[in-house]
């Protein structure tokens, strides 16, 4: 998941109102977007159409709750590579993007190289993530693994001052 540098103009306290909404209801109409930030609907969607054009707004999707996929498991798994160089991460990185039950992963700082956090229906999936991960993940060396018992909160929306 390689990071895009993006130079982004200022948002202005409108643009923050609509991203604000959006991140809340996705599936608002312009017509009722407009009338909640406070403006004619095609002044809205002329800026909901910037943000987009311009990255601010990255695209939409549906939530779907991972128990009705047969996916309640929700691990989280921490990686340490025997040795660390540029190709060496881009190769841990190729592998990563062909595992699907691998929903998020990061390069981190600390004791350990990456943070995982996958999805999977049951222990005996979770052996074989982790045997996928270790087996196949060039260099991965050493693995700390965290099973979540309840998900507090999990949440994709940014917080945006206004």
């Amino acid at each position: 998941m390689r990071t895009k540098h993006h130079s982004f103009k200022e948002l202005d306290k409108l643009d923050r109102r609509i991203l604000k909404v959006l991140q809340q209801q996705g599936r608002i109409s312009m017509t009722e977007l407009a009338e909640q930030v406070g403006l004619s609907t095609t002044p809205c969607t002329e800026r909901v159409r910037r943000l987009e054009r311009e990255g601010v707004i990255e695209g939409y999707s549906a939530r779907v709750n991972p128990k009705a996929l047969g996916l309640p498991l929700l691990v989280f798994v921490e990686i340490k590579l025997a040795s660390k160089s540029g190709d060496i991460f881009e190769a841990f990185r190729r592998e990563v993007l062909k595992l699907p039950q691998i929903l998020d992963c990061h390069l981190v700082s600390g004791d350990f190289d990456y943070l995982i956090k996958a999805r999977i229906p049951d222990m005996s999936q979770y052996r074989e993530l982790l045997g996928d991960i270790l087996l196949k993940l060039p260099q991965a060396e050493e693995s700390r693994s965290y099973i979540v018992m309840e998900e507090v909160k999990e949440t994709l929306e940014l917080p945006i001052c206004l």
